[in-house]
This record gives C-alpha cells, structure tokens and sequence, in this order.
C-alpha cells in the first residue's frame, strides 16, 4: 500500500481553506479580490506542486494581491494575524504557516520590518523556518533578538528563540556558523532551561540534541551542569541526550545511570527470521537474563544495517526498553521490524543484519535478507 501521507499533508491546502484565507485579507485589504486571489493559487501547475512549495506559492499571490511594497503589505498580513490570534488565542497553526512564509519570501531585506513580524506571526503559526535566512544574513541582529525572546511572555515567542536557533532544524536552512560555533545559542538555552511551557522545553531539549552532533562534550557539560535541577530539566538533559545514547557514548550512558562495560547480563536466544519481503515485517525474539545477585540498570536497543541504493550501508537505532532488571531474572522479547516502504524510507534487496544492544554494546546479532 502507497504511503499518502505527504499527499494529504499538501492538500490540506484545500479549496475551503484558501476561502478562508480569502475572505480574511478581504476583510483587512479593500483593494484585495478574493475571486482573482484564488484564480492564481489555482493555477494549472497547482496540482503538481509538494507542500511546502504550495506554501511558497501562496505567499506570493498573497503578495501579488496586496497594495505594492513589502511594508503596507506586511500591515495587512499582520492585521489578518492580530485578528486570527485575538479570536483564537495563541497556537502553531500549520496551515496558517504561510504568513511567516509570507516574511520569508519578501521581507528578508527588511530585518528592522520583518523581525518585529515574525514575533507576532509566530504566535499564530512558528516562525521557526522563517527565522532562518535572518540568522544566516543578520547574525549580528538577529542573534541578540532570540536573546530577547527568550524572556517574551508569549510561549511561542520562547520557543521561537530555542526552536528557531536550532544548528539542524529538520526541514528548515543549514546555519553553518551555528553548526561550526553553537556558544550565541546556550544563553538562550540557559533562559529557557526551567520555562513553565512544554513546548519551549522540548525544544530546547532538541536544540541540545542538534548540538550534541557537532559538540558532543559541550552538551553533556550542559547536562551535568543541569542534572537535579528538577524533574523537568532532568527530562530535558535526558531527551538532549538521545541521540548520544543511540550512539553508544559511555559518558551519556554514564550520566543516565547505565554501565557501559556490562558484564552482568547477556542476550540469549535470539532468533530472527531468516527472510523478509519489502512490505511485510520482519519478526524476531530474545531475551535477557541478569547473571549477578544484585539488580541492574539495563538499556535494550535494537539496530538495523539496512542497505541503500548506492549499496552503501544504513544503520539505524530503535529503542526497546530502559529498565532494572532483578537479580537473575530472566525478561523474554518478542519484537517486529515493519520493512513498508515511506516517502522518508525505502528498503532495498539485499543482506541485513540485526543487532541486540545492551547498554550500548552490541550482545547479539543475526543476518537476514530482504527481497521485493
């Protein structure tokens, strides 16, 4: 079966929503007619075109339906936001992310206009990607503002100054600088660490999880340093660190109470299907047992060495559990691989191979292939 996910994502710019948008720049704008507005969003490349390329094309019409000049245009496409927000309250509207767009797309040679903007737009729908070419172009401007946001009221405006300072914001443009150099980032990071919002605390958590790639000491320093803080911040250090843990670092295994030189326990019985048809799952079984007579801090992980198109290989790191495990008690796993095809993932024929991680370290293993 197709995975339709993108398809649907993309139409959820619908005819009704675009209405919508209509009537709301023909309330604020006199001059905006909402007849010739939708006439060229629905042109005839309209169909073909992917999601965030639909958004990009909105935003241009909207640009070419407004009196001319970024500046009294951007008047209207605050005013639609400011009344958006005042009858619906704060929120990350995705569909509504084409205003911030709208900031991207026309106003990046206005940093003075547009920065002020991209604080009120982002409490209706994230400024996060829209933040990007002003980090690149204005980092002496733009990096002092995150700061600022950083104390905003607004819970969205917070998260904008974690989630937008992000050094790989999935989706969003590279800020190498940011990558090579993340020391602008950490004090907003710090201002945000104990934030009452969920939102700007997830975010910082994966600002931190960003850095770690690049900086993997620089982050755990961090951690250390925020460790017992509270519960909230312990799952903060805890979420930063994933993507060290996955990665097997005995520092990050250590700090969350796990041994990296296990020597308690062991895998047993793994049994792995031999074969696996691209579509179906691939099922496997094992378990562990604690050999020692006091209890254990256990991390269970399995990995995948998929193959790619260039034959090269992929690995890819799923977590099972994180548990204390009895003295000698013996836990049994029944576990399953689904091999469906995404538009994120594709699987490729060819020789696999399964791997059972203990607390980092590779405690089984089983070859497999995969055919179409």
């Amino acid at each position: 079966m197709a995975d339709n996910s993108a398809f649907q994502l993309k139409n959820m710019y619908s005819p009704e929503f675009l209405e919508e948008v209509a009537a709301a720049f023909a309330a604020a704008c006199p001059t905006f007619h909402r007849a010739a507005f939708l006439e060229s969003v629905f042109d005839a490349q309209w169909p073909a075109r992917e999601l965030k390329q639909r958004v990009r094309h909105i935003s241009h019409c909207l640009a070419q339906h407004l009196p001319e000049g970024y500046a009294p245009a951007l008047e209207f496409v605050r005013t639609v936001a400011n009344k958006l927000i005042a009858e619906r309250g704060e929120q990350m509207s995705f569909l509504w992310m084409i205003l911030p767009d709208f900031v991207e797309a026309h106003g990046v040679h206005s940093p003075a206009l547009s920065l002020p903007a991209l604080e009120q737009l982002t409490r209706l729908a994230s400024a996060e990607f829209a933040i990007r070419p002003f980090l690149l172009h204005y980092p002496e401007q733009t990096y002092p503002q995150m700061q600022a946001w950083a104390t905003h009221p607004s819970a969205m405006v917070r998260r904008l100054a974690s989630e937008g300072f992000r050094p790989r914001l999935p989706w969003g443009a590279g800020v190498p600088a940011l990558k090579k150099d993340p020391s602008p980032i950490l004090p907003v990071l710090e201002l945000l660490k104990q934030d009452p919002a969920e939102t700007v605390r997830r975010s910082v958590a994966n600002n931190l999880n960003d850095i770690s790639k690049d900086h993997p000491e620089l982050v755990l320093d961090i951690a250390r340093r925020w460790q017992g803080l509270g519960p909230d911040t312990n799952w903060i250090i805890k979420h930063a660190c994933r993507g060290l843990l996955k990665k097997g670092h005995p520092d990050a295994l250590s700090l969350h109470g796990f041994d990296h030189q296990q020597n308690h326990c062991r895998v047993d019985t793994l049994r792995c299907d031999n074969r696996v048809r691209i579509g179906e799952r691939l099922y496997f079984s094992f378990s562990v047992q604690n050999e020692s007579e006091a209890p254990q801090n256990i991390r269970l992980e399995y990995a995948i060495d998929y193959q790619t198109l260039s034959g090269k290989i992929s690995r890819k790191v799923f977590k099972i559990s994180e548990l204390q495990i009895a003295a000698r008690q013996v836990i049994s796993y029944d576990k399953n691989q689904r091999f469906q095809d995404f538009t994120t993932r594709k699987h490729f024929p060819g020789p696999h191979r399964l791997e059972i991680l203990l607390n980092g370290q590779r405690a089984a293993e089983a070859d497999f292939e995969v055919f179409s």
